[in-house]
C-alpha cells in the first residue's frame, strides 16, 4: 500500500492555515517536526497514519537519547498531538495515539548564585570605597548600605530600592518589609548592615541640611526618578561596575543573584527551609524548594561526617 502520510501532513497544514490562521513559521515548524517523526517511523516500516502510542513514545525516547532538550521534545509532542487530533476529527483514525503520552518534564534550572568568598570581596570593595571622604562619598555609602541590606535580608531589589526613609529612625535589629501583595514580613539585620545604614543616613542628612532648599524625601534612597527613589536598573548597573572593580565577573552578578546567595548561604549553614521561605517572602514553599540542592549537599556532608559507618570507613583508609 502507498504511504499517504505526506499527503495527510499537507492536508493538516492547510487546515491549520485556513481554519486556525497559523503563522508561516508555525506551519514550517509543524512540517519539519512531522517529517522527522515520519522518517523515524519509516525506518521501522510503520506508516505515520498507523503509528501506535508505543511507536510515538519510542520516537520521543530517541530524541532524549540524542540530547534534545525537554522543551524541544515537548514541541515535537505538541505537533504530533495536533496532527493525530486532525486525523481523528477527519475520520482517518478511530483513536488518538498521543492521548496517553506524557510531556517530558522540564527541569527547573538552578538559580545563579555567588560563593561566600565572592560576596565578601564585593562587600570589602564597597566598604573600602565608602571610606573615601572625597566627592561622591554619599553614593559610595549608598552602595554599601544597599549591598549590606540586600545580603542581610535577601530582599527583592524592588523592595530594597523603595524602602521608606523612616527606616533610618528605627532602633533595633529588625526591619519591616512590605512585599508582594502588600504583605509585610519582619527580617533581622546584621550588625554590619545597621552600621552601613547609619553611616549613610548621617551623611544623607548632613548633605540635605547643607542645601539652600533642603528637600525631604519619603524614600531611603531618593533619586530624581519618576518614582522618587533609586531605579533598580541603576542599582543593577552600579553593582556590575563595582563587581568589575572587585575583580569579579560582572555578568554573573546582579541584585537577584545576591538574593539567591543570601538564601543558599543560610541553608548551607543550617537554616530551616521554612525560615528561609519566610525571610524571602515566598507565599508557597514550592518556590523556595529550588534551593533543595543546597540542603542535599549539606545532608551528604553531615552523613559523611557524623554517621558511624562513615567514620569507620575513614579509619580504614
Amino acid at each position: 500500500m502507498v504511504d499517504l502520510g505526506r499527503v495527510h501532513v499537507e492536508s493538516f497544514l492547510e487546515m491549520m492555515s485556513a481554519e486556525r490562521g497559523a503563522a508561516a513559521n508555525t506551519l514550517q515548524s509543524y512540517e519539519r517536526d512531522l517529517d522527522d517523526v515520519r522518517s523515524f517511523l519509516k525506518e521501522r516500516s510503520i506508516r505515520l497514519t498507523e503509528a501506535a502510542s508505543a511507536d510515538l513514545a519510542a520516537y520521543l525516547s530517541s530524541l532524549a537519547r540524542k540530547g534534545f532538550k525537554p522543551s524541544s521534545q515537548a514541541r515535537r509532542l505538541a505537533a504530533m498531538r495536533q496532527f493525530y487530533k486532525f486525523l481523528y476529527a477527519e475520520g482517518l483514525r478511530t483513536d488518538d495515539p498521543t492521548g496517553i503520552l506524557d510531556a517530558p518534564k522540564k527541569g527547573r534550572p538552578l538559580p545563579k548564585t555567588m560563593g561566600v568568598e565572592e560576596v565578601g570581596r564585593l562587600l570589602s570593595r564597597a566598604e573600602a570605597e565608602a571610606e573615601d571622604a572625597g566627592p561622591g562619598q554619599l553614593q559610595r555609602l549608598r552602595m554599601l548600605a544597599l549591598l549590606e541590606l540586600l545580603y542581610a535580608t535577601g530582599m527583592r531589589v524592588s523592595e530594597l530600592v523603595s524602602l521608606p526613609a523612616r527606616v533610618l529612625d528605627q532602633e533595633g535589629r529588625f526591619l519591616m518589609i512590605r512585599g508582594k501583595g502588600n504583605k509585610e514580613r519582619l527580617v533581622p539585620l546584621s550588625h554590619s548592615a545597621i552600621s552601613a545604614l547609619k553611616s549613610y543616613g548621617r551623611l544623607l542628612a548632613a548633605e540635605n541640611a547643607a542645601m539652600k532648599e533642603p528637600q525631604e524625601s519619603a524614600w531611603l534612597f531618593p533619586a530624581a526618578s519618576k518614582e522618587g527613589y533609586l531605579p533598580r536598573q541603576v542599582f543593577a548597573r552600579d553593582l556590575k561596575n563595582l563587581a568589575i572593580r572587585a575583580g569579579l565577573t560582572p555578568s554573573l552578578i546582579s541584585p537577584h543573584v545576591m538574593r539567591h546567595a543570601f538564601a543558599s548561604h543560610l541553608l548551607a549553614n543550617g537554616a530551616d527551609l521554612r525560615v528561609v521561605q519566610e525571610l524571602l517572602g515566598h507565599s508557597d514553599i514550592s518556590t523556595t524548594q529550588i534551593y533543595t540542592h543546597v540542603l542535599e549537599e549539606r545532608l551528604q556532608q553531615l552523613v559523611q561526617t557524623h554517621h558511624p559507618l562513615a567514620k569507620q570507613a575513614k579509619k580504614h583508609e
